[in-house]
């Protein structure tokens, strides 16, 4: 859809509509399910709005670390397989002592902590705190 309300719009009001009216209403398991439902809103819509920027750069990073110059996927299920594949090559190299000795092994640290704080930023950015998230939107930029 290319017209208002967008995906996100429409998400933030069921997610909203969850959170304000049906939560208070409702007790016991029946309360617990409409607060994880409004949670699993917030993880989609989350996703939906970062995935290409993190996945791009991740992209990037591990083009870096495995010295290629791939061109990604430009279709979303591609370019995650394809990331897939590539920390897949990254895990065989760790594992056959690559990152045991400098400067390889501070950039795939580097890597590994950005992924994380990209992944943690989406599933749940109230684990990284204000400083986190403001960090990893502005390293998931395109550049």
């Amino acid at each position: 859809m290319q017209d208002r309300p967008t995906y996100s719009e429409l998400l933030e009001a069921v997610q909203h509509f969850l959170e304000t009216d049906l939560v208070p209403a409702l007790d016991g398991p029946k309360k617990f399910h409409a607060r994880v439902a409004a949670n699993v809103l917030a993880i989609v819509r989350r996703e939906l709005d970062a995935a290409d920027a993190q996945h791009l750069t991740e992209w990037r990073r591990l083009d870096a670390l495995l010295g290629t110059t791939e061109t990604p996927p430009a279709e979303r299920d591609a370019l995650r397989q394809g990331l897939a594949d590539r920390t897949a090559a990254l895990c065989a190299r760790i594992r056959r002592g690559d990152a045991d000795t400098r400067p390889w092994r501070d950039a795939v640290l580097a890597h590994v902590r950005q992924t994380v704080i990209d992944k943690l930023a989406v599933a749940n950015p109230k684990y990284l705190g204000a400083a986190a998230i403001a960090d990893a939107a502005s390293t998931a930029a395109p550049r």
